[in-house]
């Protein structure tokens, strides 16, 4: 409902804006430029969803071939002795805990289809151990938050929407990606653990925090001791490198398990190709309604208003362009990925806006989406403090893109 009057409010209010600009301000051509808005907009969506299908089903299918190889059992595998420590409420033998393990490994590899169906499973087993039925548990809580801090490590369609409008290396921006949604599940957790007074001293969790903090540091002081020339140069190589290290992973993974690797490929191709089609209608909604916003001039005089205060206070204010995916992102992931893309065709695919825009699709989550989701399956209507931790990791996940991509690209 609430992507609804977001929709709806875009149009309107760029016809009262060009109303304004016509009857006041003498502009006759306004309704000449949404008009054209309108159909500029509608084309670009339908070019960007069929240029998009190629690389969508290569990584899906390459994401099928891992899946089938059982990386999702390993890491299945891996996570299991941290959710005992951090859930002692719930059984370690109990359902839930599987469906949960098996949910996270696939936001882990960026499986949306088998992740959300999977979370609703795992909270219908929470719910299953509740003794209020209309409360949320910590159990779920953290579970939520968790999945509304954008815990994905592989971001295909953000690299594959890259690729599509022309990046010179559209997977650059993947060492970014993975530092910022650190942040962003780090102070989700974080948040979560205070409010249940999860004792972080467990010897379990202290690795397992240590192991994920190190690698994070890691990348960090590697990255930071460059200049951001070879900065650049050298995320765009590591980022490639891990990339196509993991393609021949899974491959690898595949002959070893004697699983068929082709038969995968081509199962999970089919699904990206679907996947292609299916977004067409939600892009031309969205890119029209954004298209014809700024048209009508009125986002670029809020973002203008925006810049002059940073000018005030003196900070850089080249920010202020990708903050319209920020501010969209809890609410709609296909509104903040229209912006997205609004943002890579108006000011360029390796811009400053365009690359932050990216950098923040990526390490934040429709907060307001999963919990409608994920409460909703299971009829829980007061979700206690989920929101608030959900919302922190959200603004950590922005906040943490601002700064990384002022010193990967700044």
């Amino acid at each position: 409902m609430l992507l609804n009057y977001l929709w709806v409010g875009f149009f309107l209010t760029a016809f009262l804006s060009g109303l304004v600009q016509w009857m006041w301000l003498g502009d006759a051509e306004i309704f000449a430029r949404l008009m054209q808005a309108v159909f500029d907009s509608a084309k670009a969506a339908f070019e960007i969803s069929l240029g998009l299908t190629g690389a969508l089903a290569f990584w899906l299918g390459i994401l099928r071939v891992g899946e089938r190889g059982g990386f999702l059992r390993l890491l299945t595998r891996g996570l299991t002795p941290l959710l005992r420590r951090l859930m002692p409420q719930v059984p370690p033998d109990h359902p839930a805990m599987g469906a949960m393990v098996m949910n996270l490994s696939a936001n882990l590899l960026g499986l949306d289809n088998a992740a959300t169906p999977l979370g609703i499973k795992a909270m219908q087993e929470l719910q299953s151990l509740n003794r209020q039925p209309d409360t949320a548990t910590n159990a779920q809580i953290l579970f939520f938050v968790i999945n509304a801090s954008s815990i994905t490590l592989f971001p295909v369609s953000i690299l594959v929407f890259r690729a599509q409008m022309g990046a010179a290396h559209p997977a650059d921006v993947f060492i970014p990606i993975v530092m910022a949604t650190f942040c962003s599940t780090f102070a989700g957790f974080a948040s979560v653990a205070l409010r249940q007074r999860i004792d972080l001293r467990d010897p379990v969790i202290l690795i397992y925090l240590a192991g994920f903090m190190l690698a994070v540091a890691g990348l960090t002081f590697y990255f930071g001791g460059m200049n951001q020339d070879d900065m650049q140069r050298n995320s765009a190589a590591f980022s490639n490198l891990l990339l196509f290290s993991l393609i021949a992973l899974f491959l690898a993974g595949a002959i070893y398990r004697r699983v068929n690797a082709y038969e995968a490929f081509i199962e999970g191709a089919k699904e990206g190709f679907h996947t292609a089609i299916t977004i067409l209608p939600y892009l031309v909604a969205m890119l029209v309604a954004i298209g014809v916003l700024r048209a009508s001039g009125l986002l670029e005089a809020i973002m203008s208003g925006m810049r002059s205060l940073c000018y005030l206070i003196q900070v850089d204010a080249r920010f202020v362009d990708a903050l319209p995916t920020a501010l969209i992102k809890p609410f709609s992931g296909s509104g903040a990925r229209a912006m997205m893309l609004d943002s890579m065709r108006t000011y360029g695919v390796d811009s400053f806006p365009a690359r932050l825009a990216t950098i923040i699709q990526g390490s934040t989550e429709t907060t307001f989406y999963v919990l409608a989701v994920y409460f909703g399956a299971v009829g829980v209507k007061n979700v206690r403090y989920a929101v608030g931790c959900g919302l922190l990791a959200d603004l950590a996940g922005v906040l943490a893109a601002i700064v990384i991509t002022y010193r990967f690209y700044g």
